[in-house]
């Protein structure tokens, strides 16, 4: 049996007391690989971002907001376990200043200034001993090279694959690309099914025992 650290949800990040930027994730992704993993007898700490969905109740959630707090928690919870499925879609922009206030209107352009947030699954890839990690890429274009480029860049053990489309949606295709470029496994279908498919591969590939 493996302790399973999954990502799941978006991130908010700020600009004031009410504004945020963010992305559509829904968390049902994380939702079903947390699933398939309970129900293959692991344990499971899911670490969210605000979502509308019920995750297992065998699973330990712990619910965060922003990118930071995403990696704090995951730092924390990282080391006693065995592996990492990155899920969650982080923003991956911040405002350099957060207003204190509401911004108010003024009728003139209204300009921001954005810098990186933490890259979740690379620093936790930066870190780990014998720990396994999975890293999805959501790609618009030369789908297999970018993700390739992540999978090493995160120092990831497999890399799943999936489009825009996949975005708060009931369903989604994907495929399972290992570290030598090759695609062990495509999936399409609700999310719950294309969940239990690749936690299949996963528990092939990187679950001992």
């Amino acid at each position: 049996m493996a302790r399973i650290l999954i990502t799941s949800g978006p991130t908010r990040q700020y600009l004031d007391p009410v504004r945020y930027l963010t992305n559509a994730s829904s968390g049902r992704m994380g939702a079903a690989l947390a699933a398939a993993s309970v129900e293959a007898g692991h344990d499971v700490v899911i670490v969210s971002g605000p979502v509308d969905i019920d995750y297992p109740d065998a699973a330990e959630v712990i619910p965060v907001v922003s990118t930071e707090e995403m990696l704090e928690e995951c730092l924390e919870a990282f080391p006693s376990c065995n592996g990492l499925i990155g899920v969650a879609a982080p923003c991956d922009y911040r405002p350099m200043v957060v207003a204190s206030q509401k911004i108010r209107k003024t009728g003139e352009p209204l300009k921001l200034h954005l810098v990186e947030t933490p890259d979740v699954v690379a620093l936790l890839g930066a870190i780990k001993e014998s720990q396994w990690i999975v890293a999805f890429a959501l790609e618009t274009e030369d789908k297999r090279i970018r993700a390739l480029q992540k999978l090493e860049r995160k120092s990831a053990d497999l890399i799943v694959v999936n489009g825009p489309n996949a975005i708060h949606a009931a369903e989604t295709q994907v495929e399972v690309i290992d570290g030598k470029g090759t695609v062990l496994a495509s999936f399409s279908g609700s999310k719950r099914q294309v969940g239990v498919g690749l936690f299949g591969v996963i528990q092939k590939h990187l679950i001992v025992g």
